[in-house]
């Protein structure tokens, strides 16, 4: 199964869900997509999706997923990476009004670089993600709270 999960924010992110139903018609994705949509407004039935559940609900899907395709929020992220999940991460972008700016590309940016997630920065190339996530092996997530904590407090010392 692929877990879309979009987020709350509340503006829509139309652009993979589009990209992903391209693909299951061509019969390039054979798998069963579910999608966590929010505030999107998506009409087709060739995926299932849903608005908002609760958090438990949300980790179980993550659990039964092969693939989660997410927002570039941090938090989502992070909870998939700690399950050991593939992540492929598409940020919201303000040029389509998902976003009121585009701090999300940051975000993946930084993801990526460490070879934790797959980014996706333009949908057209999903095809293309999706080939590399069945190789990908992600690094296992270190969070760096207790480096930022150390610097906050270095820092405040410092005054």
């Amino acid at each position: 199964m692929i877990l879309i999960l979009l987020g709350t924010q509340d503006k829509p992110f139309n652009r993979i869900l589009n990209e992903v139903s391209k693909l299951k018609k061509e019969g390039y994705i054979k798998d069963k997509v579910i999608a966590q949509i929010g505030h999107t407004k998506y009409e087709k039935d060739d995926i299932k999706t849903f608005d908002f559940v609760s958090k438990d609900e949300i980790e179980k899907n993550i659990e039964e997923a092969k693939i989660v395709i997410v927002h570039g929020g941090v938090g989502i992220i992070t909870e998939c990476l700690n399950k050991g999940k593939k992540v492929i991460v598409v940020p919201r972008l303000k040029k389509y009004k998902e976003h009121t700016n585009d701090h999300q590309i940051q975000i993946v940016k930084e993801f990526a670089r460490n070879d934790y997630i797959i980014p996706l920065y333009n949908e057209k190339k999903l095809k293309e993600a999706l080939e590399k996530v069945k190789k990908f092996k992600p690094k296992k997530y270190v969070s760096n709270n207790e480096k930022f904590k150390d610097s906050i407090k270095k820092y405040i010392d410092k005054l």
